[in-house]
């Protein structure tokens, strides 16, 4: 068994990794090899001192011929350039996000045509394929068999790579499965150029002892998952057996992991209860209407039945996910922080 993770050294990337170097299989077959690929490799990263793991560093479109020298049994794509980067800079999005998924399929459906087996291709999307357009509004509670209208260029390429997929899909060429993903916070570590990352920031930061900027209104009501839901949202995905039943994965849709509806208000109030009025008072408001543009034509409410069948459920409250912030980074919150 060998499997491929792209941008195997970003935030999930690490995560997924270890998640299956802790368990060693992948739908109980061991893994005989995990391959990290990403254009950077931090000079810390434990894994690479693993044994089952291979490390590829570089630009994905020059390094295919590297990840399928030889078979590929599972490929988990992670790597992409998030929200507010690709509206700032169209070509960066449309490479790194469109052109690179394109060539990860055909080098997969090569593979098969050569008589190799046909990988497992997991795609992680976003809750930005979703947006309200003024001729067809969002409905109140949104699933998959809703219709995707994205308002941003990240979007619009995470729907597309959608599609791709689907198709090769059908054709027989791979065996994609698409996890939609919703804004995970907390998330360790710098900011990212995430249109979102405001979610993590103004928990994150705080917890740290710093100022952090809110740009939206608090009353904007998003779709939250923490990054353990996410982790075990991307691995059910991908481990699911195809068929109609409980626990299996029916269909060519996409599935969207789970959501926890909050509001930035509540946010705000519960890191106040957590950690205290000094730690929360360290969040600004200051609105800026091109994140809140963005991030405000998402949806905040999701219908959970098809995760749910996968036997994925959101996190209970945005307490439990701050706490888990807390038990999982204790060394990124201040010593002495009042309430902790």
């Amino acid at each position: 068994m060998r499997i491929v993770i792209t941008g195997g050294f970003g935030f999930l990337g690490r995560q997924v990794a270890g998640a299956l170097l802790r368990t060693r299989t992948f739908r109980g077959a061991p893994i005989d090899r995990l391959v990290l690929a990403d254009r950077i490799v931090p000079a810390d990263a434990r894994a690479v001192a693993d044994p089952l793991v291979e490390v590829v560093r570089g630009d994905l479109v020059d390094r295919l011929d590297e990840l399928f020298a030889e078979p590929v049994d599972v490929l988990i794509h992670l790597a992409a350039a998030v929200s507010a980067e690709c509206e700032a800079d169209f070509d960066l999005g449309m490479s790194a996000n469109l052109d690179t998924t394109r060539a990860l399929l055909e080098a997969a459906r090569a593979q098969s045509a050569a008589g190799g087996p046909m990988p497992r291709v997991v795609f992680s999307s976003s809750v930005a394929v979703y947006g309200s357009d003024p001729a067809l509004p969002l409905p109140p509670v949104v699933s998959e068999s809703t219709l995707p209208t994205p308002r941003s260029s990240y979007g619009i390429q995470k729907l597309v790579c959608e599609q791709l997929i689907a198709d090769y899909t059908r054709r027989g060429f791979v065996d994609g499965r698409v996890a939609r993903l919703m804004t995970v916070s907390v998330r360790p570590g710098r900011p990212n150029a995430a249109a979102s990352g405001f979610l993590s920031g103004i928990v994150r930061e705080p917890l740290a002892g710093l100022p952090a900027l809110c740009p939206v209104r608090p009353d904007l009501r998003v779709a939250l998952a923490s990054p353990r839901r996410t982790v075990a949202g991307i691995l059910r995905v991908a481990e699911a057996e195809r068929g109609a039943g409980k626990g299996r994965l029916d269909g060519g849709l996409p599935v969207n992991l789970p959501a926890l509806t909050v509001s930035v208000a509540e946010m705000l109030s519960t890191l106040r209860q957590v950690a205290g009025d000094s730690v929360a008072d360290l969040v600004t408001i200051t609105p800026d209407p091109g994140v809140e543009a963005i991030v405000g034509s998402w949806p905040s409410v999701f219908d959970n039945t098809r995760a749910a069948a996968l036997g994925l459920e959101p996190d209970p409250s945005f307490a439990s996910v701050v706490r888990e912030y807390i038990d999982d980074h204790p060394d990124a919150v201040l010593a002495g922080t009042p309430g902790l």
